[in-house]
């Protein structure tokens, strides 16, 4: 008897292993029905708990729905957090030394970051958490907020300052955020667009071959950022 209780984690570890499989398994319910249409009972059974887990550990559906927004937010903070920490704060350094940022230095940060987009969003792994994303895109509500203000919004911004950078523009301007979204599109759509990539490409599948070959791509995509033409710039 002394054993088998030794052997099992404390309670509070247990605890945290039943709110982690909550979380996982609420990303995929969440990302495919939506808010509106995940119930409780497909929650919880997705999971394997019963049906008072949610209130406990979270109170309500709409907890376990803003909890899983910031489950996503370090799910891929993992993935980025260092990066977006080590280029940042040589920005910072930079700022605070009164030094521009060069061109190639701009476009070695933002060649790092695309291709780290692109290990983490075209890959298998993050299918739950696109659905999850695309469906706050479209009817954002709370947790678009939350995963905006802490994730995207800093990531998006330090794309502003590497393309602006490059076309020696301001950040801030219309023009450079347009082409930091037409920059971002065009690695995201091998995640939204999944099916016609797929079809187009004659791929059964993408895996590392797949994701290696696209992240080759990005440094071209970089390469070819540049002033328009007749541009003043």
């Amino acid at each position: 008897m002394t054993q088998e209780h030794d052997s099992q984690p404390p309670a509070s570890a247990r605890a945290e292993i039943a709110r982690q499989k909550m979380l996982s398994a609420a990303l995929d319910v969440f990302g495919r029905y939506g808010f509106d249409g995940a119930s409780t009972r497909q929650l919880t059974e997705a999971a394997g708990v019963n049906l008072q887990a949610i209130p406990y550990y979270f109170g309500s559906k709409e907890g376990l729905y803003i909890a899983t927004a910031e489950y996503l937010m370090m799910r891929i903070n993992t993935h980025v957090g260092d990066m977006r920490a080590r280029v940042g704060a040589h920005l910072l350094a930079l700022d605070a030394a009164g030094e521009p940022l060069g061109e190639a230095e701009a476009r070695h940060f933002l060649t790092e970051i695309l291709q780290t987009m692109v290990t983490l969003f075209v890959g298998k792994e993050s299918e739950s958490w696109a659905r999850f994303l695309i469906r706050e895109q479209m009817e954002p509500t709370e947790a678009f907020t939350r995963v905006y203000q802490g994730l995207m919004r800093p990531m998006i911004e330090m794309g502003r300052r590497l393309i602006g950078a490059i076309l020696r523009e301001d950040p801030a301007s219309e023009h450079v955020r347009l082409r930091t979204f037409t920059l971002l599109g065009s690695i995201l759509v091998f995640r939204v667009a999944h099916a016609a990539v797929l079809a187009q490409m004659e791929w059964d599948g993408v895996g590392p071959e797949q994701v290696a070959t696209v992240r080759g791509l990005t440094a071209e995509l970089v390469d070819a950022i540049g002033p328009l033409k007749g541009s003043a710039a």
